[in-house]
């Protein structure tokens, strides 16, 4: 009888089976794995996280960075990935599912990953001329020789006479002349747009025909493509790792990065930066993570899984940090200057200190093709996940429209084939100055922040952080920790609005290299890009309370309703909770439930 009144309750629609059907699902558990890990594990745990480390009070920088991993990063990880893989939504439908209401929260991250779309990718441009480079018979940034370089050139190499290359007045490195007259042949001003440099357009073409073919299929070709794009970056690290601490040097430049000094935590910045770096790191607000659990099987054990990315991306980023400071440390010693001078942040550290490290190596040629297809395949992933989550949401979105035929295929052409159109003013001689601009205002702390604060405020008091515990246990057979589910409600809320207070105070006007100065334009066009995604929240609260009917609080209390097809736990089903398997119920969340029987 149970059995019977159970299989009446739980009658699955056409719609959605078919849905179930259209949407896939990860091959297997690793392809789920690999995915998130290209996703979160990118150039930041390379460029940034060694170097705020080595700023920051080195082994001391650990302290704010796991109090920020522990109630942040891995609170709000769980949060997206549970919720795609509850709701079997991408970054837009799932909260359109749990909280109507907000579903401007879904726009506007898929905003943020659009801007970041046409401005990540650039990076992978000048990284894939670097790679090309690295295959003729001499390095060209080892000589002085080219047509790019000035009479002030001078080459860094075996000797220690530096006092002439170190003063930008009166010579510059052959490096350094490489990445900024012939890599980005910069103009002298984000006014003065110059032309497009053809070689670099054609490495960014050749980005986006990769990332097209890793996408164009969905989760089927992205998932078989993360089996190399995700590992071999991991191949590649352990190498340069090895080969790092076995230079001469190597462990100085190890104490440098690691030595602590406790007097650094009394500065507020370096809890600040902890706190950044995080957001940065762990792909946080976003959408990618809740696109990616979407995929996944109800049963699955996301919380696990959850814990075990984060561990292996902090892991990602310590062990980054051993390779680069080891052959910093052999730079600082071959060249007789202070380690400090050597190392850098960001695309510096890139494309200026890694490439002239490799020209005091034996065979520079094949240290330098191992480090830049390393970092081409860290951000490739990324790159890649962004644009499969656009996809997700636009399907999800309008599943009989696209899924037909090959207007899928049709329709992430036309993306990749705007965004690259649109990526072509960041490859011309205003380019840097350009993707700076994106890279401050749109894809910044303050923009992530805030919508981190309302991703907690939203599952913890609206949606209620008790219900999505109850949600999480349906799911894996057990809640998560107490500590998770304060974290949404209390902890992760308070910290990231002081943390967002904080950088507000702090603000300071953009600067390119810390002395260029941008015009005004170029200000009011960075708040733009930065308000045109947040603006999504607002205008989609407004549009959905005009839609409804009632009193404005009636209308608050019905748009903060979650879907009546959410996979909802057997809770008080009168005459037959007894006699079900309450952990069975719900395990299919394609199923419409009925609790009121």
């Amino acid at each position: 009888m149970a059995d019977s009144l159970y299989k009446l309750c739980h009658l699955p629609t056409k719609t959605t089976s078919q849905t179930v059907k259209e949407r896939g699902k990860w091959g297997s558990k690793k392809e789920f794995i690999l995915s998130v890990a290209g996703a979160i594990i990118g150039l930041g745990n390379v460029w940034r996280f060694p170097y705020l480390c080595y700023k920051n009070g080195g082994g001391a920088f650990f302290i704010p960075y796991i109090l920020f991993l522990v109630t942040c990063g891995i609170p709000l990880f769980l949060l997206e990935t549970a919720l795609g893989q509850y709701t079997s939504q991408g970054g837009i439908m799932c909260w359109r599912k749990v909280c109507p209401l907000f579903e401007g929260m879904g726009y506007a991250s898929q905003m943020v990953l659009f801007y970041g779309s046409i401005s990540y990718i650039v990076i992978l441009a000048w990284a894939f001329l670097y790679l090309f480079s690295s295959f003729s018979g001499e390095l060209p940034w080892t000589t002085c020789n080219n047509t790019w370089n000035t009479d002030a050139c001078v080459v860094i190499n075996n000797y220690n006479a530096t006092a002439n290359w170190t003063s930008p007045v009166n010579s510059s490195s052959s490096v350094v002349e490489f990445w900024q007259r012939r890599v980005l042949n910069i103009s002298t001003g984000i006014e003065v747009l110059g032309s497009i440099q053809w070689d670099l357009s054609l490495c960014l073409l050749f980005a986006w025909v990769i990332c097209y073919f890793c996408v164009w299929k969905g989760v089927r070709s992205t998932g078989k493509a993360t089996y190399f794009t995700a590992t071999f970056p991991f191949i590649m690290l352990i190498v340069l790792f090895l080969r790092g601490i076995t230079l001469p040097g190597a462990f100085h430049g190890i104490n440098y990065y690691l030595y602590p000094n406790p007097a650094r935590l009394a500065d507020p910045q370096v809890w600040m930066d902890a706190g950044t770096q995080i957001f940065y790191s762990y792909a946080i607000c976003l959408g990618c993570l809740t696109t990616l659990g979407s995929y996944n099987k109800y049963n699955n054990n996301c919380y696990r899984d959850s814990f075990f990315l984060c561990l292996l991306n902090s892991g990602t980023s310590l062990i980054s940090g051993f390779a680069i400071f080891s052959i910093l440390g052999y730079m600082s010693q071959k060249q007789g200057v202070d380690i400090a001078t050597v190392a850098e942040s960001g695309p510096g550290l890139v494309f200026i200190v890694y490439p002239q490290a490799v020209t005091l190596l034996p065979w520079p040629q094949a240290w330098s093709v191992c480090f830049f297809t390393m970092i081409i395949l860290l951000g490739i992933d990324g790159q890649f996940v962004g644009l499969e989550s656009i996809m997700t949401s636009l399907t999800d979105i309008y599943p009989s429209q696209i899924q037909k035929g090959y207007r899928r295929e049709l329709c992430l052409l036309l993306i990749c084939a705007l965004c690259y159109l649109f990526g072509l003013f960041l490859v011309s001689q205003a380019g840097a100055y350009i993707l700076q601009i994106f890279d401050h205002y749109v894809c910044s702390g303050p923009t992530l922040l805030l919508m981190a604060i309302l991703q907690s405020v939203i599952i913890g008091w609206i949606y209620g952080a008790e219900r999505f515990s109850d949600n999480i246990e349906d799911m894996i057979g057990y809640k998560p920790l107490s500590l998770i589910k304060y974290c949404w409600l209390y902890t992760t809320p308070l910290i990231c609005s002081g943390t967002l207070v904080f950088l507000i105070l702090r603000y300071t006007p953009l600067r390119f290299n810390n002395s260029y100065v941008y015009p005004w334009w170029a200000y009011w066009i960075g708040w733009f890009l930065a308000m045109s995604s947040l603006a999504m929240i607002p205008l989609t609260m407004i549009y959905k309370l005009a839609k409804e009917k009632g009193t404005l609080w009636q209308r608050l209390k019905t748009s903060s309703q979650p879907a009546d097809d959410l996979p909802v736990k057997a809770k008080g089903m009168a005459g037959i909770s007894a006699s079900l398997h309450v952990s069975d119920v719900g395990k299919d969340r394609h199923i419409q439930q009925n609790a009121n029987v």
